[in-house]
C-alpha cells in the first residue's frame, strides 16, 4: 500500500508540474501586449516598456517561469496586478466558500444517488423507470437554469432562503445554511443523475454474479446481500464517477456562484480572467489542479481499500 501511495503522489506532482508549465506558457505567450492591456490602449510606448520591466515581462519566458516556480514552492504565488493583494490571500479567502458548496453537493449527491441507484436495481419496474427519468432530466437541465428557478421559487416567492450573498459559518450556522442550501441543490442535480445511473448499473451487474446467488442460497436476506456485499463490489465504478462529478462541480460552481452572488473562486476567476490578471489566474488554476489531484488520490485509496487488485495495477 505504501508504494501504491508513493506512486500516486509522484504522479500527481508530475501532473501539477506539467499543468503549471502549459498554463504559464499559454498565459504569457503574448507577454508583449500584457502591459498595454493593463495600462490601456492610449498608454505611450515608454509607459508600456516601463510597466513591462516592472512586471519582469522583458525577461526570457523560461526565466519568468523559474522565478514564479521557485516562489510558488515556498507558497508565494505573487500579487494581483490590479489591487496588489497577495494571490494566496485572495485564494484562501474564497476557497472555503467554493469548497463548502462542492463538498456539500458531493455528499448530498453520493447519498441520494446510492439510494436511487439501489432502489432502481432492486425494485425494477416503475421505480427503475422513474429513476431513469430523473437521471435524464438531471442531465438535460443546465445547472444555471435550475439555480434561477430555485431562487425564483424558494427565495423570492416563498422567502425560505437567501436569494444572494454569503454568511460564513463562523458568523452564523443557520445563516450559512440559508446561504448555501440552494446553491448546493443546484449543483447536486446533475451529479445525482450521473452517479445514480452508475450505481444502478453496477448493482444490477453485481447482483447477477454467482457469489450473490451463493450468498442467497445460504439464507442471507436480500438487504444483507446488497448492503454488505454487492455495494462493496459496485463501489469502485461509482467512486470513479463521483470523482469525475466532483471535478465537474468545481467548474459548475463558477456559474452557480455568479447566480447567487457568492464570494467564491468562481467570482474571483471571472473577474481575474476579464481583467487579464494573470498571477491570479495562475493561482486559481494551480489551486484547482491541487484539489483535483488530492481528490483523485483519495478516490484511488478508497478503491484500493475496496478492491486489493487495484493496488497491483
Amino acid at each position: 500500500m505504501l508504494m501504491f501511495i508513493i506512486r500516486r503522489v509522484l504522479a500527481g506532482i508530475a501532473l501539477l508540474f506539467v499543468i503549471s508549465i502549459v498554463t504559464f506558457g499559454l498565459l504569457f505567450l503574448d507577454s508583449a501586449n500584457i502591459a498595454r492591456r493593463i495600462l490601456g490602449q492610449n498608454a505611450t510606448e515608454e509607459l508600456v516598456a516601463q510597466k513591462s520591466a516592472e512586471l519582469g515581462l522583458d525577461r526570457p519566458l523560461i526565466v519568468q517561469y523559474w522565478d514564479w516556480l521557485t516562489s510558488a514552492l515556498t507558497g508565494d504565488l505573487g500579487r494581483s496586478w490590479f489591487n496588489g493583494q497577495l494571490v494566496s490571500v485572495s485564494l484562501s479567502g474564497r476557497l472555503s466558500v467554493s469548497l463548502s458548496l462542492v463538498i456539500g453537493a458531493t455528499v448530498i449527491s453520493a447519498i441520494i444517488a446510492v439510494v436511487l441507484g439501489v432502489l432502481a436495481a432492486r425494485r425494477g419496474g416503475w421505480v427503475d423507470a422513474l429513476v431513469q427519468l430523473i437521471s435524464v432530466l438531471g442531465f438535460a437541465i443546465p445547472g444555471f437554469l435550475i439555480a434561477l428557478y430555485l431562487v425564483l421559487f424558494f427565495a423570492i416567492n416563498l422567502g425560505w432562503f437567501k436569494a444572494t450573498g454569503y454568511i460564513p459559518i463562523t458568523t452564523s450556522f443557520t445563516g450559512w445554511m440559508s446561504s448555501v442550501t440552494l446553491p448546493i441543490i443546484a449543483l447536486s442535480v446533475g451529479a445525482i443523475a450521473a452517479v445514480a445511473q452508475q450505481v444502478r448499473g453496477s448493482v444490477t451487474d453485481a447482483m447477477s454474479r454467482d457469489y450473490v446467488r451463493t450468498l442467497r442460497s445460504r439464507g442471507l436476506s436480500s438487504g444483507s446481500v446488497v448492503y454488505k456485499h454487492v455495494l462493496r463490489n459496485a463501489g469502485g465504478p461509482a467512486l470513479a464517477v463521483l470523482a469525475v462529478q466532483f471535478i465537474g462541480l468545481l467548474g459548475g460552481a463558477v456559474i452557480v456562484e455568479q447566480v447567487f452572488a457568492l464570494p467564491g473562486m468562481g467570482q474571483l476567476t471571472v473577474a481575474a480572467t476579464t481583467q487579464g490578471d494573470i498571477p491570479v489566474v495562475m493561482g486559481v488554476v494551480i489551486a484547482f489542479a491541487v484539489i483535483v489531484i488530492i481528490v483523485n488520490l483519495v478516490i484511488d485509496l478508497a478503491q484500493a481499500a475496496l478492491n486489493p487488485k487495484v493496488r497491483l495495477s
